[in-house]
């Protein structure tokens, strides 16, 4: 059976639509990644467009405004609630760790 689309976030996909919590474009996403993640995370720029043009098609984020080559984003309901999921999938897989070893 295959796997849904968007059903477990990989960690760029997750930072970028955590930063997409307000509007912001490519160029502020990859540098809020960096910093929220003290640099761990690094988003490409061929990755980062990639993803955002999946995310609009899927619903999970909008395009608020373009100037120029210049475009914002912001999430969606839909958008929202698949962070959420993915938060709430990560803290059960934390919790199962801590059942085991803790």
């Amino acid at each position: 059976m295959p796997r849904l689309k968007f059903q477990t976030l990989t960690e760029q996909m997750f930072y970028i639509l955590l930063c997409l919590k307000d509007e912001c474009c490519g160029i502020d996403i990859m540098d809020k990644v960096s910093q929220m993640t003290d640099g761990r995370v690094k988003v490409g720029s061929g990755t980062l467009y990639n993803l955002l043009e999946q995310f609009l098609d899927s619903g999970i984020i909008i395009q608020t405004k373009a100037d120029g080559r210049r475009r914002n984003y912001v999430l969606t309901d839909k958008g929202r609630d698949v962070l959420r999921c993915e938060y709430e999938r990560l803290c059960t897989q934390a919790e199962d760790y801590r059942k085991m070893f803790l």
